[in-house]
């Protein structure tokens, strides 16, 4: 081995603390024993000597070459209009167009005869000539890794691409001491044909968290600030994440505290945190855990019957219970399905001609995700369901499926019997196969694939023919308003069903549908839209096929695919060619279907993901805790998908039942769910528990079953009435590009504008069916009275001073006419509003000293105004107000001219706490 390599090594060593894996790599790498093959050096170490002979490779060499000098970046020639007429792609990874960018044309960037002439090393060893300034030197390295390619003949094969494995990045993960330290990192590109190579010098670098870690363009690493994070290597088609640890605190190894581990989550997370000296905070209280689960299960306030039943079980067991017993309830089956909703885009915006009739595809949507839901039916057949929907089912014509819909919206039947969820492909923003593949990414495997699109996806494996290769499986379903005519026989029953109708034949669009939806009212069958499926068929499955297009200026698919880099699929084998998609959705190892959902869910727990933001499962972004996220994915595919395990899973460990309150390690925790983390709650949770705290007591006690008004039950994007400015401004979800991002939960000061003073939240705390309508109807009967007397005087004195002062306006207006006769007739009048003016104020000021006498009345329905107190901060907090919060409150209600009034303000102060608005 290369001595220099070796010492490089060596240093690696000393350098920081490796984890046993990581120290097996190295001594394998030291040794080029791992596969039995040779390790070649870097190509620093081989191309330094001035006398060096070997011809360096497009592919392995001379293109990472230039993604290292910054030549095919984002801000250089890898832009999309390149730089100074030169062209290359994003991160070098279309070989054949960058080969040709350098080598053709009428004045191509090598020159054979005249090597150092050539522009691609004229340019960047001249600062003056090259706008980015010089990038290496004449006899430098890099000059000699150019300089002998073009020697060679500047070749490249594009029919032997090389292949590579896989990268041997070491160490596997870092752990530094202090501020000071450094660590180099290794990179050994592992081919195909089993060749190694010390990649290091040519590999893309960078940090998640320049903060903690930063790295330098030779894979150095140095240390930052106390925390975690991971840096990224990518080389080729490959990209590995490394974790970088520097602990917070000297409570690591031997020096951690013991932590109780009951769950198997528990014993993750702490196994993380012990490698950071974050020690978890204590447990919640019983009051924190029911608030804080009975929200993120069931988008719902415990009452104060059941915090009280609560807080008196001694049973151990009982927050268990209280999580089987959420998740059997309604009010999860509408948060979850809510969620699912927002994952698949159920936008009505977007749908359009789904029905002839005018029923809410968006409800039909919303409702077969709740029956399935409802039934906990898997997740893998909810996905199926919707990924491999189809109108008619197997063996049924056109007619037949449109008897059946046409008998369905006639007689009242519900569109979560059937079997298959079709709108998911009649969304008018989800036509074209690319906006499928991309949208399919988001929802089914938490993927942001779009970047594939124009170039190689620049922190994962993903190439743009990758990409064209996955959207082929979103090219066979089409919605359409009738049957296709290479369809005969469905098209010949269209054409017959329209002639029995005897409608104009001229109509089209809203006018026809309109028709079809009188018709079918009149009991007649009526043609509907349906989602075919198109299979590839052997006629027009060639070789050339991408580039071909049928008669119906559709571009021919291609009789094979790929699904994101697996092996070609052949589509003819299929009926459906979204099939193989599902299949492999659906295999064990497959690193997106199970992991987005678990992670989706766990987010709605910790506000933040395991991998975060959620919709990015990349190579580049990797989860903070990866045996955490292998465990939840694979607990949830040996428990066949089931939806409440991955909830109850969570919701029953301790990690998830941790105290909000900080310690001196975990204070700036996260993303490592060392303590709860006090969260904005979802739009339409913020606005149904504001509504349950101010409702009856009936009412509030139904929220967990009576959904039906319930925000977290609006089915699409749409919304009606009331809720419409509240939800639209706490962040409800637009679905309008299936990203998560679509949802906000920011804070913003509309928000707090709408707590303090919306003029319909005020009405409904005050109005007869709410909490403090029914205090005030059970209130002694004398103060009622009291008060209505009062209001009436006060009323009498407002309406005599309006009288009053339309008589001093006539007085002037008469004495401006001299008709004295009239003034004095007036001015009499006024005299005698003024005596009644006094008997009036006499009256009120009596009838106030009454209701002063009984302000300290109590509701009948309780004991004391400090079960008053206490009932408006159970319904609103979850738990009892502390001895400050007590004795300001009463002294409000005393001080209140009207004990109603008094809890009004009462409630709305707490309506406006932060412990009220956030999950904590």
């Amino acid at each position: 081995m290369h001595a220099t390599f070796a010492r490089h090594m060596l240093v690696t060593l000393t350098a920081f603390a490796l984890s046993a894996s990581a120290a097996r790599l190295h001594a394998e790498t030291l040794t080029g024993t791992q596969s039995g093959a040779e390790i070649s050096p870097s190509i620093i170490d081989r191309y330094t000597p001035a006398d060096v002979t070997e011809t360096p490779d497009f592919q392995k060499h001379v293109i990472p070459l230039l993604g290292r000098l910054g030549c095919n970046g984002r801000s250089c020639h890898g832009s999309f209009q390149g730089r100074g007429g030169f062209i290359l792609s994003l991160f070098g990874y279309d070989f054949k167009a960058d080969h040709a960018a350098m080598t053709a044309g009428d004045a191509p960037r090598v020159d054979l005869e005249k090597i150092d002439n050539s522009l691609i090393i004229a340019k960047p060893t001249d600062e003056d000539m090259h706008e980015g300034g010089q990038r290496f030197e004449i006899d430098s390295w890099e000059h000699r890794v150019l300089h002998n390619w073009i020697k060679s003949g500047a070749k490249f094969d594009e029919k032997s691409v090389a292949v590579l494995d896989h990268l041997d990045v070491s160490p596997e993960e870092i752990v530094f001491n202090n501020a000071s330290q450094q660590a180099p990192l290794t990179v050994i590109a592992v081919w195909a044909d089993g060749s190694r190579e010390d990649v290091t010098p040519l590999c893309r670098f960078t940090t998640n968290d320049e903060a903690v870690a930063a790295i330098d363009e030779n894979g150095k690493v140095s240390s930052g600030e106390p925390g975690d994070t991971h840096v990224v290597v990518a080389y080729d088609k490959a990209v590995v994440a490394i974790p970088v640890i520097r602990p917070v605190s000297k409570l690591i190894g031997d020096n951690y505290p013991a932590v109780p581990t009951p769950t198997k989550i528990d014993q993750l997370v702490v196994q993380k945190l012990r490698k950071l000296g974050v020690v978890p905070s204590d447990i919640s209280s019983d009051e924190q855990f029911l608030r804080r689960v009975s929200l993120d299960i069931a988008g719902t306030l415990p009452t104060p019957k059941e915090i009280d039943q609560f807080l008196a079980d001694q049973d151990p067991e009982k927050r268990a219970k209280k999580v089987d017993q959420l998740l059997e309830t309604p009010a999860y089956v509408a948060k979850m399905t809510t969620l699912l909703c927002d994952i698949t885009g159920n936008n009505d915006q977007q749908l359009v001609n789904v029905s002839p009739m005018r029923t809410g595809p968006a409800q039909e949507w919303y409702d077969w995700i709740y029956d399935r839901v409802a039934k906990n039916e898997s997740y893998d057949k909810i996905a199926a369901g919707i990924i491999l929907a189809r109108s008619r089912l197997e063996g049924e014509s056109y007619r037949e499926y449109c008897e059946e819909m046409s008998d369905m919206y006639r007689d009242g039947g519900t569109f979560a019997d059937r079997e298959y969820m079709t709108h998911y492909w009649a969304r008018r923003e989800f036509r074209q196969p690319e906006e499928r593949a991309i949208a399919f990414a988001y929802a089914f495997m938490g993927v942001r694939i779009q970047c594939a699109q124009c170039h190689k996806h620049p922190f994962d494996v993903w190439s743009k023919d990758d990409f064209d290769e996955f959207k082929t499986f979103f090219t066979g379903a089409r919605f359409t308003a009738q049957p296709p005519r290479f369809d005969a026989e469905a098209f010949a029953e269209y054409t017959k069903m329209i002639e029995e109708l005897d409608i104009d034949k001229e109509l089209r669009g809203n006018q026809q549908r309109r028709e079809f939806a009188k018709k079918l009212q009149n009991g007649k069958t009526v043609p509907f839209p349906e989602l075919v499926v198109t299979p590839v068929r052997s006629a027009n499955a060639n070789k050339n096929a991408k580039n071909k297009k049928n008669r119906n200026g559709i571009a021919a698919r291609s009789p094979e695919a790929r699904v994101l880099g697996e092996e070609a699929i052949d589509l003819r084998d299929y009926e459906d060619v979204r099939e193989p998609v599902m299949d492999w959705l659906k295999e064990q190892d497959n690193p997106y279907f199970a992991r987005a959902i678990v992670n989706r869910i766990w987010a709605t727990y910790f506000s933040v993901g395991i991998v975060h933001p959620t919709d990015d499962l990349s190579l580049g972004n990797p989860p903070s805790n990866e045996p955490l996220l292998d465990y939840l994915a694979k607990g949830f595919i040996a428990n066949n998908y089931d939806l409440k395990w991955v909830h109850r899973e969570i919701a029953t460990s301790r990690t998830y039942q941790l105290s909000w309150t900080p310690n001196e390690t975990n204070r700036l925790d996260t993303r490592n769910f060392s303590r709860a983390i006090p969260r904005r709650l979802p739009a339409e949770v913020a606005y149904d528990i504001i509504q349950q705290a101010i409702t009856g007591d009936k009412g509030m006690e139904n929220y967990l079953t009576d959904i039906d008004n319930r925000a977290i039950a609006i089915p699409g994007t749409r919304i009606n009435g009331s809720a419409s400015y509240p939800l639209q401004i706490f962040g409800r979800s637009e679905r309008a590009s299936n990203c998560d991002c679509d949802r906000s939960e920011e804070a913003t000061l509309l928000q707090t504008v709408f707590l303090q003073n919306d003029f319909s939240l005020h009405s409904s705390m005050a109005n007869g069916n709410s909490w403090i309508g029914e205090v005030e109807k059970s209130m002694n009967p004398k103060l009622d009275k009291r008060s209505t007397q009062s209001q009436q005087i006060q009323a009498q004195i407002k309406r005599l001073y309006e009288m009053m002062g339309k008589g001093r306006d006539a007085v002037q207006r008469l004495e401006a006419n001299s008709n004295k006769e009239k003034v004095a007739e007036v001015r009499e009048r006024l005299a005698a509003g003024k005596r009644r003016l006094e008997v009036l104020r006499k009256q009120l000021a009596k009838a106030k000293a009454s209701e002063e006498e009984v302000a300290q009345a109590v509701p009948s329905s309780f004991e004391s105004p400090a079960q008053m107190v206490t009932q408006a901060y159970l319904r609103t907090l979850s738990r009892q107000p502390n001895e400050k919060e007590m004795t300001i409150s009463l002294s409000h209600l005393k001080e209140a001219d009207d004990p109603v009034d008094g809890l009004h303000d009462l409630m709305w102060a707490l309506l406006n706490t932060k412990e009220f608005i956030v999950n904590h």
